[in-house]
């Protein structure tokens, strides 16, 4: 609520297209931030523009300012998900079909062109008839933007691409009609000097397609990189309940019947039947039956929580059990799903994508450049060196800066150590996260699912004095077999493997409490304590106090007994993978400190963060509380990283600087994470952060191979002392460097 003589503002979402590179999303958010009252912050990275602006302010009239910068804008709600799915996979085909129609034909050009033994006759009109449509075609996206960006006074990457590959263009065609070059049976000799070079019997088809193919590959390798933040939201809404059965008033007014509706026509009040294994629609209290509901997915906590009349449901949890009955209190954007949703969401509006280096010199380096070509060109001229070879210096100019080794440098790597990683099981989402695995000096481990495996099993046998501790498991599995509980099956699971189980008659199972049946001649009640106590069958003193050790580790107990005592007790626990030791070494080692952050109780935490080696532990704690763990720690200097599986942590690992997702949890958690673990082997967490450290240091080495190259060759073309054909052959040798720098990480090694 807005404070007394405040001004009311609101938030929009727009959907932002037709940016090119990270300095568009800066134009945008410039000319936003121009009118009166807004404020605006652009992600280049999901092509999404989160706007604050006066109530008042009419969305067509931010939709008009990003328009007025040369981009297309739309209301983010406005936009069906399916549709946006739609358009990008058709523009990845569009530029998929531009690479491969360009390199084909691209190809042959350049083979003629450097190689004067294959320079048939004519060659170079089929050159020409080769080189022309990749440059008017395959490049027209970068002539496009280069028209837009003049239009209102910018300039960026794609202007230097379009005015170099044009000119080189132009001045063959000028050279083919008007010159020498197009006799048949001229050939082109390698001349290294333009001054050497006949300007009018010289073509530089070459350049012009090569450059056009080598950055539309470059593009091409860059868009598959990029992640879409959408994708976690549409996740995460789409793992509730579709529909539900709502109990309506009979129509002839005798009860109430039930009525299948969609979960969005669901209103506050409302009375809804959950049956075994459907999901809660919406959080409600429960007011008939009684049932385990898994809520993993929104707690961490392993053990689905047993609920009866007046117990609360949260919507999305998994009814595992029997028939409920539930009152909708929070529905839609109120539940707690649609919370960890709006969470996720506004975390990821506030991670900025990392601004590439060649994006942020853009702005400088373009106008530079072209302005060196110009002054080169007046240079020559006004030394009596003719048009000619003033041309040719000019031209060479421009080729030798066209950012095609730039445009491969962050792509090419990212592409073989994603590929790297792959075979290694993890999956890198994009270059904007690789920075922050060098910065990253925190981790924060979630607890289930994660160090643990987030399955239930059977850790102890505590006999009563005077029983067999195997005829109790024995006995015990026997009547567990016949339930789907968790722990129902972690105990039958236990007794099934020290052998073959007995029969059972006269099962029955007290929701909430336990199960109970005959077992070869005897009443066996297997449960929790009290359902034992009830039964006359109390626990001795010594199973109390076993029961008081389990529980202080933070343990499950199951009580076994039959004919008036209780026989023994059955420890059961989530279980700690077994490589999770080992990975929180690794992580220290790689400069990592470990925190481990669990919806589950304080002492289950503690006993788990001292089997692993974690010091640091944060118990109890639902998903705002993980994200407010998350924003402490950044609080306070840290660079966090956080590994998680549930949709408990999607909007902790979407907050964090470096969210890392087992693949082995929700999709959702995978969705807003920057690096999958598709093993379920945190292991993998340190290996994940190893490559992208050295993916990283690949990507700077080709920025700064890429920048030095230009910076040396630009005065060289100035001079005259490169044509534009060797422009060309040097730009294509950079780019080779680029990627057989990049090609290296193919030797990255898992640690052993």
């Amino acid at each position: 609520m807005d404070r007394p003589g405040s001004i009311a503002v609101r938030s929009v979402d727009l959907e932002v297209g037709g940016m090119t590179c990270a300095s568009c999303a800066a134009r945008v958010e410039r000319k936003l931030g121009k009118l009166d009252g807004v404020s605006a912050t652009v992600n280049y990275a999901t092509e999404r523009a989160r706007v604050t602006a006066p109530a008042g302010t009419s969305t067509d009239v931010l939709v008009a300012a990003v328009e007025s910068a040369g981009y297309t804008a739309r209301e983010h709600e406005a936009a069906a998900a399916s549709d946006g799915a739609a358009e990008e996979a058709l523009r990845r085909l569009r530029l998929r079909r531009r690479v491969v129609v360009s390199a084909l034909l691209s190809v042959p050009v350049v083979v003629l062109a450097m190689v004067p033994a294959w320079q048939l006759p004519g060659w170079q009109w089929l050159s020409l008839a080769l080189a022309l449509p990749v440059v008017a075609w395959g490049g027209w996206p970068f002539h496009r933007a280069a028209w837009t960006n003049l239009r209102h006074g910018a300039a960026t990457m794609d202007t230097l691409v379009s005015v170099g590959t044009l000119a080189a263009l132009v001045w063959s065609l000028y050279a083919l009609v008007l010159g020498t070059a197009g006799e048949i049976g001229m050939t082109h000799d390698f001349t290294w000097l333009a001054g050497e070079a006949d300007g009018l019997g010289s073509v530089y088809l070459e350049a012009a397609a090569g450059v056009t193919t080598f950055v539309l590959a470059g593009r091409y390798l860059e868009g598959r990189s990029k992640r879409r933040a959408g994708d976690a939201l549409r996740a995460l809404l789409e793992s509730g309940a579709k529909d539900v059965a709502v109990r309506r008033p009979a129509p002839d007014g005798d009860g109430t019947v039930e009525v299948r509706v969609p979960v969005a026509d669901l209103a506050v009040g409302d009375v809804f039947v959950v049956r075994p294994g459907e999901k809660v629609a919406a959080d409600g209290l429960v007011l008939e039956g009684a049932s385990a509901v898994d809520v993993a997915a929104l707690t961490g906590e392993p053990v689905p929580a047993e609920v009866g009349p007046g117990d609360v449901v949260m919507g999305g949890g998994v009814n595992a059990g029997g028939r409920l009955v539930v009152r909708a209190d929070r529905v839609g954007a109120d539940t707690q799903v649609a919370q960890v949703a709006a969470l996720v969401e506004r975390a990821q509006e506030g991670k900025a994508s990392v601004q590439r280096l060649a994006d942020r010199v853009s702005a400088v380096f373009v106008p530079v450049v072209v302005a060196l070509a110009v002054a080169t060109l007046g240079f020559w001229l006004g030394a009596g060196a003719g048009w000619a070879t003033a041309a040719t210096a000019a031209v060479a100019v421009l080729i030798i800066a066209c950012p095609c080794a730039l445009g491969l440098a962050t792509p090419t790597a990212l592409m073989v150590g994603t590929g790297r990683g792959a075979r290694m099981g993890v999956v890198v989402r994009g270059p904007e996260v690789l920075e922050q695995t060098r910065r990253a000096d925190v981790v924060v481990l979630d607890k289930t699912g994660t160090v643990t495996t987030g399955r239930m099993s059977l850790r102890d046998v505590v006999p009563a004095a005077g029983e067999d501790a195997a005829a109790v498991l024995r006995t015990a599995g026997a009547l567990e077999a016949a339930s789907d509980h968790p722990v129902a099956r972690a105990v039958a699971a236990a007794a099934a493997d020290r052998g073959r189980l007995p029969d059972v008659t006269g099962f029955a199972s007290l929701d909430g409490l336990g199960v109970e049946g005959d077992v070869e001649g005897r009443r066996v009640v297997v449960g929790r304590p009290r359902l034992l106590a009830g039964r006359g069958l109390a626990l001795t003193p010594a199973l109390e106090d076993a029961l008081a050790t389990a529980g202080a580790d933070g343990r499950t107990v199951v009580a076994v007994g039959w004919d008036g005592a209780a026989r023994g007790l059955l420890v059961v626990s989530d279980t700690v993978r077994p490589t999770s030791a080992e990975a929180v070494r690794r992580l220290r080692a790689l400069g990592l400190r470990p925190v481990l952050v669990t919806g589950d109780h304080e002492a289950a935490a503690r006993a788990v963060a001292a089997e692993v080696g974690v010091e640091e532990v944060v118990a109890g704690v639902l998903p705002a509380g993980k994200l407010d763990v998350v924003r402490r720690l950044q609080a306070e200097g840290h660079v966090v990283a956080v590994v998680g599986d549930g949709v408990n942590d999607a909007a902790a690992l979407a907050q964090a600087d470096l969210g890392i997702a087992m693949g082995t949890g929700t999709d959702v958690a995978v969705e807003a994470s920057d690096l999958t673990l598709v093993r379920a082997d945190l292991r993998s967490a340190a290996d994940a952060v190893r490559l992208s450290r050295a993916t990283l240091r690949t990507i700077r080495g080709n920025l700064v191979w890429a920048f030095a190259y230009n910076v040396a060759a630009i005065p060289l073309a100035m001079a005259g002392l490169l044509t534009p054909m060797v422009a060309g052959a040097a730009m294509a040798l950079s780019s080779v460097f680029v990627v057989t720098n990049s090609l290296r990480l193919r030797r990255f090694r898992a640690t052993a």
